[in-house]
């Protein structure tokens, strides 16, 4: 399928996980494919692989966010895709009892300010080509509780969901697509550390998917792929689960 010929898609996060997969995805269907990466070696790298552009940015600073959705479209004439993919979950985003403020407000930044910020200077370039697409990562513990809590990690996500519905409500009639994207865990280098150090908080996730395995990347970027697409385009303001049937499971198999 070639079903981005032509169009230009900006990637968060886009230099490893989720985010190099749906670049290269995208670039295999014929998307022009700006990668967004703090991290600048595996940005390159992806790029590289796609054959697209690397842009440098911290993803919590309104001016360089604005900054690479400017490159993108100077360098390929439009803004058709916007994947705000960037997040972070780190160690010390625990229990509300142990997280302390700093950092909630590292995990906000990065997981809910980066993508209001995203959106915020995606949007101008795709109102005046009337259309686009946003793709806006969530997750599934937007729908869902967990005792083995990550509260501010929850919290943003929640955060994203609901600001993906308002503005998929709110832009829809200009012809602009906005969801949420809420994968299941993923098998991930970030979910691979986090779970690494604690065993015990890997298979307590891992009984309750159905599947009995966690998502792969390119799963996910099979998603994002169709959200992005024309072949979605009577979808908007939606959540998009792609949780292997965690958030319709009572009991799994054996």
């Amino acid at each position: 399928m070639r079903r981005f010929e032509g169009r230009t898609a900006v990637i968060t996060g886009g230099g490893s996980g989720i985010g190099k997969a749906s670049a290269l995805r995208l670039a295999e269907e014929g998307a022009n494919v700006v990668v967004v990466d703090l991290d600048r070696e595996a940005g390159e790298q992806a790029a590289k692989e796609v054959g697209g552009r690397y842009v440098a940015a911290d993803v919590t600073d309104g001016d360089q966010v604005a900054a690479a959705f400017a490159e993108a479209n100077r360098d390929y004439g439009s803004v058709d895709v916007a994947f705000n993919n960037a997040g972070i979950s780190p160690p010390d985003d625990d229990s509300i009892l142990e997280t302390g403020l700093d950092a909630w407000r590292r995990v906000q930044e990065v997981n809910l300010t980066s993508v209001y910020l995203c959106c915020k200077h995606a949007l101008p370039y795709m109102r005046e080509q009337g259309r686009g697409s946003i793709v806006n990562t969530a997750s599934f513990v937007a729908t869902m509780g967990a005792a083995t809590s990550q509260i501010s990690y929850t919290a943003s996500k929640g955060g994203v969901l609901a600001l993906s519905r308002e503005l998929g409500v709110q832009f829809a009639r200009e012809g602009i697509r906005v969801n949420a994207l809420s994968p299941g865990p993923v098998n991930t280098p970030l979910l691979k550390e986090l779970f690494a150090k604690d065993p015990e908080r890997a298979q307590r996730r891992l009984v309750h998917v159905p599947f009995g395995r966690f998502a792969e990347p390119e799963e996910i970027a099979a998603a994002v792929a169709f959200l992005a697409s024309d072949d979605a385009s009577f979808i908007t303001a939606s959540n998009f689960l792609v949780d292997g049937g965690i958030s319709g499971a009572y009991v799994t198999p054996l």
